[in-house]
């Protein structure tokens, strides 16, 4: 698979917590079908850190691994000043939390095919580009 993809925090969050493990099984395998088309925001690493050590998922120092192991293997993308605008436009037009509106305009800006979250509504084409994708559906 040759298209970028972008993965939301809740699926990174099973695959490191390993809970559910049928959600983890699933997030898994969609991570080793398109490992090369993946990239990360830097919204995401950060999202993922909180949630792991808040939720108690792992220890600071793992969480911290687990991030700078995703920083090395993955193209990440920082939040930028346009990604904020787009953010607004995505907001306002699909009335999606302002979070998610960032995570579906990084996906934008940085040519995504798809983007994989189990928050937003499955199947949807926004801007004729980008798919958004429930992996357990």
């Amino acid at each position: 698979m040759n298209d970028k993809v972008l993965i939301d925090t809740n699926l990174w969050i099973y695959l490191y917590s390993k809970v559910p493990p049928e959600k983890y099984q699933k997030v898994r395998e969609l991570v080793d079908e398109n490992f090369d088309a993946i990239i990360v925001s830097t919204q995401v690493l950060s999202e993922l850190y909180n949630a792991l050590t808040k939720k108690k998922y792992r220890t600071k120092d793992e969480a911290e691994a687990i991030i700078i192991e995703m920083i090395a293997t993955f193209p990440i993308m920082e939040i930028e000043t346009v990604n904020i605008l787009k953010a607004i436009e995505m907001n306002k037009r699909h009335q999606y939390s302002y979070w998610d509106s960032s995570v579906i305009a990084t996906a934008l800006l940085h040519n995504c095919h798809t983007l994989y979250s189990e928050d937003l509504q499955h199947n949807q084409l926004i801007e004729n580009s980008l798919h958004i994708m429930n992996p357990f559906q």
